[in-house]
């Protein structure tokens, strides 16, 4: 029978061991216990010592006796087993030496003759003045200051553990923002050369080093040897990665709650003539319309197949359902966008329908009207021939001094006409009329100037600038002014298609204004005194017979009537004809049959809706997006009529949004960064427009997100506070 391990019932209630010793020199129980410091593991705390009311009593001799719990006190190797009623020795059990002989303490029946118990030469006396009994109790010490010590050992490296993964998580943190400090600023990161001795190594480390000279532990990291740094262009990558996909993880989950979304596209060429792809998602989230980044992508083709591909495996690539949740495309208004690409898309779902940039026809509808006005299309060729002349190094340095000494403040400068934003003109005409008379002077100095070529140049514009020429500014300071406020809402991301109509519509009533007698008189008066300034003859003929221009031998109307009738008529008639028909045409499906409504419950529910509205007394709404807030609330009892009003709200009505991208892809990818790889710009670029989301993000998010997927042990993927 094994002496060591007993299979006492003691066993079954609290578990001593169920390991057989192992064997081993009886002169190195120390070292034995330090070599096998895992037997601790199977080991109870130390002895079974239950402390019960009234223990079984057992008659001996004359009287009946019991264990007491007393004993405990001075027997601390004393263990006691309820369901056999006996003694044992936990330390012999447990730690004695394989020659140690047997005793009855480490028996199967253990002690139970509490007669003897406390008998000098018997009993637990005896016992415990045995040399086996010494030797477990010896080896029994040496293992609790082994297991001690050990114990002490681990607190104190995992102290030191958990010091080094704080002081990297710190580490990593402030990588990060100096990253997305540089992200969301625009300005590049790295330098041409990084090595220790380069004068210039670039934005990031130039920040990190700037931080180490307050940060002892920034500048212990950065003056370490290995790659340990966390500053390579790879690690960088990685984080920036990190940090997009948490915005992107954002954007995502909106997009999911919102359900119903449309896709916004548009292409451009960066500095390499690469083909950048941007796309933006519009959807309702939190009584708001968003257009949020998603990323740019580079276009290997411009076919339509090409396009469609690449837009569907975007959106399968962040797990959106566009089958049946994507509801419209809003596109510039190219071929190949909005033709065969967009029915690519919609044969796939069926619900995306194309939308025409509507900022895009608005610009086309002022090109084709300026240009159906012969006076009209001439008044800006002469502006753009004052914007060649005045921008010449030696014109413009006289057309300053002659500002200095006209006007006080700073000098305005004319300003470039743009071929693809008519609306923008209108800071070109108003810059113009604030400093006419100044361009008069400038270009009557020029005439008699030494300079054959200029002075000719000077003399034929002044020939043009007579007083059609001042009224026409005058009156395309007002439409243009009207145009470009209806250009600046249309490229608003809150606007959807019902608001655009509205502003269309109130853009027509302002011009029919224009027609009326007395908004005329008011306006020659105002060219009248603009001729004044500049020295323009003009005369007033309606009591006397028309005049007309020494100057352009008659070939241009000089007096009100005139202009009123020929020039300034055809051009508010043009541009009002044009625009009744924007925006205006008969849509090319219906929101209710495409989406797979039910009609009779849409009926119902309209009905309902109206009741509501009346009896809250908001039955006046002044906008679609303040009408689908109320309802909200409401949505799963006016469930068709909801979706149908989220499915309007999101569609697209411009590509404004995607052309604000291109303006970030400018700054990101500017001359000094040419070489940068695709994913870094996609990365870069939704830190750069997100910028709000991304200086919002839980940096120990972070931490958890950059440590799963660089896989580094020594930033773990714990939890944190997210104080």
């Amino acid at each position: 029978m094994d002496t060591h391990h007993p299979p006492s019932e003691a066993e079954s209630e609290v578990p001593l061991t169920s390991d057989t010793a192992p064997t081993g020199p009886d002169e190195l129980i120390p070292i034995f216990i330090c070599f096998f410091p895992d037997i601790s593991q199977s080991r109870s705390e130390g002895p079974v010592q239950p402390h019960i009311r009234a223990f079984p009593k057992t008659q001996m001799g004359n009287r009946k006796r019991a264990f007491k719990d007393s004993w405990y006190k001075d027997n601390i190797w004393l263990e006691y087993s309820v369901s056999k009623d006996s003694a044992f020795c936990y330390p012999c059990r447990h730690f004695s030496l394989p020659s140690a002989p047997q005793s009855v303490f480490t028996s199967t029946a253990g002690f139970s003759n509490w007669k003897k118990a406390l008998c000098k030469e018997r009993g637990f006396n005896a016992h415990s003045k045995s040399e086996h009994h010494q030797n477990a109790m010896f080896a029994w010490k040496q293992h609790q200051q082994v297991v001690k010590t050990k114990s002490c050992i681990l607190d104190s490296i995992n102290k030191e553990r958990e010091k080094k993964i704080k002081e990297n998580q710190l580490y990593i943190k402030t990588i990060a923002d100096v990253l997305l400090l540089t992200a969301t600023q625009n300005i590049f990161q790295r330098g041409h050369r990084e090595p220790e001795d380069s004068n210039n190594k670039g934005n990031f480390i130039a920040i990190l080093e700037e931080i180490a000279k307050h940060d002892p532990l920034v500048k212990k990291r950065m003056n370490a040897y290995g790659n340990s740094k966390y500053t390579s262009s790879g690690i960088q990558n990685e984080i920036l990665e990190c940090l997009a996909e948490m915005v992107w993880t954002e954007i995502i989950k909106e997009v999911k709650e919102s359900e119903v979304f449309s896709v916004i596209a548009d292409e451009t060429k960066d500095l390499r003539k690469k083909e950048q792809v941007s796309l933006v998602l519009r959807y309702y989230y939190n009584g708001t319309v968003h257009e949020s980044f998603l990323n740019f992508q580079q276009a290997d083709s411009l076919d339509a197949a090409g396009l469609s591909s690449m837009i569907i495996k975007c959106l399968e690539k962040h797990g959106l359902e566009y089958r049946t949740n994507l509801v419209g495309q809003g596109y510039d208004g190219a071929a190949v966008m909005s033709g065969k690409h967009s029915k690519r898309i919609q044969d796939v779902a069926k619900y995306a329908f194309y939308v025409h940039c509507t900022a895009h026809c608005l610009n086309l509808v002022l090109v084709d009207r300026v240009k159906s006005v012969p006076e009209a299309d001439t008044f800006f060729a002469v502006l753009q021939r004052l914007y060649t002349l005045i921008s010449g190094s030696y014109v413009h340095q006289r057309w300053l001094e002659i500002q200095q000494d006209m006007y006080s403040g700073q000098p305005r400068e004319l300003q470039k006409l743009s071929d693809t934003r008519w609306a923008c003109r209108y800071s070109a005409c108003c810059n113009l009329t604030d400093r006419l008379p100044a361009v008069f002077r400038l270009l009557q100095e020029i005439v008699h100037d030494s300079s054959g070529d200029r002075s000719v140049e000077a003399r034929g514009l002044l020939a043009q600038l007579d007083l059609s020429f001042i009224g026409l500014l005058e009156t395309f300071n007002k439409i243009l002014g009207q145009s470009k406020f209806l250009s600046d809402m249309l490229q608003s991301p809150s606007v959807d298609l019902a608001t655009a109509v509205n502003l269309v519509e109130a853009l027509l009533d302002k011009l029919q204004q224009y027609r009326d007698e007395n908004f005329f008189e008011d306006m020659w008066k105002e060219v009248e005194k603009m001729a004044v300034k500049c020295q323009v003859s003009f005369e007033k003929v309606e009591k006397r017979q028309q005049v007309l221009s020494s100057r352009l031998c008659g070939s241009v109307f000089t007096s009100s009537t005139a202009f009123k009738r020929h020039i300034l008529y055809p051009v508010i008639d043009s541009f009002m004809g044009e625009l009744s028909t924007f925006l205006q045409e008969e849509p090319p499906f219906s929101f209710a049959e495409i989406s797979d409504s039910n009609i009779e419950d849409l009926k119902h529910e309209l009905y309902q809706t109206k009741r509501v509205l009346e009896r809250k007394g908001k039955y006046q709404m002044t906008s679609l997006i303040e009408f689908v807030v109320f309802l909200e609330p409401f949505k799963e009892v006016f469930h068709e009529l909801f979706r149908l009003c989220k499915i309007a709200i999101v569609t697209p009505v411009s590509s404004a949004a995607c052309e604000r991208s291109f303006s970030a892809l400018k700054l990101i990818k500017n001359h000094l960064r040419t070489t940068m790889g695709d994913e870094r710009l996609s990365h870069l670029g939704v830190l750069s427009i997100e910028s709000r989301r991304a200086k919002s993000l839980n940096m120990d998010e972070f931490v958890r997100c950059f440590s799963s997927n660089h896989k580094n042990r020594r930033i773990p993927k714990k939890r944190f506070n997210s104080d």
